[in-house]
């Protein structure tokens, strides 16, 4: 494998279908886990139901899922996972609201001290978005640290950031560090090269800690940004050449994410709702399930 990854140019669509379904059968170490189906959103209550059922969509093809937040049936996610025979990593949203603050940090500490969380998150992007100060974020990593002591305890956000701020990775067990080449605006010939360096200041911040991808991928539909630009191809293309690298150099990565959700056009514009692998109706996107093939060595060749 080159520095850019393997040249998918060549491949025509079927091709190209075909090299990622294989992939996606050899398995993803995990993925980021969409809960909301269509009509749904952030605030809602979840379903056992639905939340069983797009778990078992996903279920032959990852051993970790990742969820984000601790409450309004989210937490029911990590115990239908274990159930399932899968690992977890799981999340509590903090915000600029103290008292759904209290909730998920609450929610998050139950969750450990039941035996079904193997990774725990406290916060997602809490300093990107700038809803606490740092002294409060540390705060909270310490108060999960100081109750759930046998497993480890990290904060996600933007892999720079933990460059920025050591007192945060110096607080973190392990390092979740979510590395977007397409948010800042790369091209997808050179996204595989750029995502590596991103993985690569982590590591270096980390000091010693291990670090995991915690999210990463790339949108199907939508506008572009600088050189960056959705499309179904380059969506399987970056998938393809991730996945081989994290096996090639055995990287942790969530890749981002299961299903496709409406609710978060309104959020990331029109691009936030297309970074499924399945879409918003649990169909796979990026083939169709007539495609066959035998499970060989020669994934590239087709």
């Amino acid at each position: 494998m080159s520095l850019s990854g393997y040249n998918l140019d060549n491949k025509t669509k079927k091709g190209l279908q075909n090299c990622f379904k294989r992939v996606l059968k050899g398995g993803m170490h995990g993925i980021g886990f969409s809960p909301y189906v269509e009509g749904q959103k952030p605030g809602d209550q979840l379903s056992e139901k639905q939340i069983r059922k797009r778990l078992n969509i996903i279920k032959p093809y990852t051993k970790w899922v990742r969820s984000f937040s601790c409450t309004e049936g989210n937490e029911l996610i990590p115990k239908i996972a274990k159930e399932m025979g899968m690992k977890t990593m799981v999340g509590a949203w903090l915000g600029d609201e103290p008292e759904i603050n209290k909730k998920e940090i609450a929610g998050l500490k139950q969750l450990a001290n039941d035996g079904i969380v193997d990774i725990a998150a406290v916060g997602n992007e809490v300093m990107y978005r700038g809803d606490l100060t740092e002294e409060e974020l540390i705060a909270f990593i310490y108060d999960v640290k100081n109750e759930i002591t046998n497993i480890p305890v990290g904060y996600v956000d933007a892999y720079y950031e933990f460059t920025l701020r050591p007192k945060i990775t110096e607080a973190c067990d392990v390092i979740l560090a979510n590395c977007y080449p397409y948010w800042e605006g790369c091209s997808i010939e050179y996204s595989l090269i750029y995502m590596k360096d991103m993985y690569n200041k982590a590591l270096k911040a980390a000091n010693g800690k291990k670090v995991i991808i915690s999210e990463t991928g790339w949108p199907s539909e939508g506008e572009g940004l600088n050189g960056a630009f959705p499309s179904e191809e380059n969506a399987m293309k970056y998938f393809i050449n991730t996945q081989l690298w994290a096996q090639e150099d055995d990287i942790d990565i969530f890749y981002f994410s299961s299903f496709d959700e409406s609710w978060k056009v309104g959020a990331e514009g029109d691009v936030g709702a297309y970074w499924g692998i399945w879409d918003k109706n649990e169909k796979p996107k990026f083939y169709n399930n007539t495609i066959s093939f035998k499970r060989t060595k020669t994934f590239l060749k087709s």
